[in-house]
């Protein structure tokens, strides 16, 4: 069954769709006993619709599960149509969103590649930035500065050729 297809007061309604939110849980004291109730927002391709959750029903589920209705009945607050199990219904996790998430977070770890190793030159160049400011300092000033006159190098003697017979 599809959520689009729901209508007010229709009985016997078995659905599968995902949580995609989970309310603020409320206590209630009704005949003298207490109680806890939330609403959920549950959502499949064809819509969403609203969840009422009571006691247990509360704890069972997380955003991202995809929960199973069995007899569920549709009925109307403040205007809008909601979803319950009732007295007859029941709600099962069909896949918890939970192991979803654990195996998207593996695969994305798993598709992570390691660092090439680096060249020498870059880490040649890696460790000339990590060197201390008085260094860097010396090695600009070495730079800046005029370049020695250099004597003129001797020129080389000719050396005699023999002949190979």
């Amino acid at each position: 069954m599809a959520i689009k297809d729901l209508e007010i007061k229709q009985g016997n309604v078995d659905l599968t769709a995902e949580v995609v939110e989970i309310g603020e849980v409320r206590e209630f004291n009704k005949f003298g006993k207490t109680g806890r109730v939330a609403t959920a927002k549950l959502k499949d391709e064809t819509g969403e619709i609203n969840l009422s959750l009571w006691n247990e029903d509360i704890d069972k589920i997380k955003v991202g599960d995809t929960v199973q209705i069995k007899n569920g009945f549709v009925n109307e607050w403040q205007g809008t149509p909601q979803l319950t199990t009732g007295r007859q219904g029941t709600l099962e996790v069909v896949e918890s969103g939970a192991e979803s998430a654990e195996e998207k977070a593996e695969e994305a770890a798993e598709s992570i590649e390691e660092p090439a190793e680096e060249s020498s030159e870059e880490a040649e160049k890696k460790e000339e930035a990590e060197e201390p400011e008085e260094v860097k300092e010396e090695l600009v000033e070495e730079a800046l500065e005029e370049p020695e006159e250099e004597e003129p190098a001797e020129k080389p003697k000719k050396v005699k050729k023999e002949k190979v017979k």
